[in-house]
């Protein structure tokens, strides 16, 4: 019983932790330049964007908090792609029809890439939905962030900031 106990905390703390959304500097480690398929089929590596600020947003259809991240991501897009950052949201649904009725729903500018097979989130580790990846110019990934809430804005714009201020 104790076990059990133990297990319900460490699941209510990790489900708690999603849903507020945890942030975390991440020492430099390069991104896997992981390739991608495009809305119209055509594949996209991440290694093309070195140079900018990247912002890897990984979500699904199903994912209750996704529904409040993406419009969030896709303003932050607008706000600074003017000045380098790319957002790339990554759909990790099984059923491309899936994704598209949820985009259909969503107006949004940010490029939307599909991974229905699974290997992008599993070379950048991820643990929840959603979960991002700041990307600094260089290819590394500097911050991670999974789960969400409106709190996490204020951290994504004081993280690109800085990530645009540098060489």
């Amino acid at each position: 019983m104790r076990r059990f106990t133990s297990f319900v905390v460490v699941v209510a703390v990790a489900l708690a932790t999603l849903a507020s959304g945890w942030v975390a500097a991440a020492s430099p480690t390069l991104a896997p330049n992981v390739t991608l398929r495009s809305a119209d089929g055509s594949t996209v590596e991440l290694s093309t964007f070195r140079g900018k600020v990247v912002l890897v947003d990984f979500w699904a259809s199903w994912c209750a908090p996704c529904k409040t991240s993406f419009p969030a991501l896709d303003s932050l897009y607008r706000e600074y792609q003017p000045r380098g950052l790319e957002v790339l949201a990554v759909n990790l649904d099984e059923r491309r029809r899936d994704a598209d009725a949820f985009l259909r729903a969503r107006s949004h500018r940010l490029t939307v890439l599909f991974d229905p097979n699974g290997a992008s989130p599993a070379a950048f580790g991820v643990r929840g939905m959603p979960s991002s990846f700041l990307i600094d110019k260089a290819g590394n990934i500097r911050f991670t962030h999974m789960g969400y809430s409106s709190n996490v804005d204020e951290s994504y714009r004081q993280e690109i900031a800085q990530l645009l201020r540098e060489p």
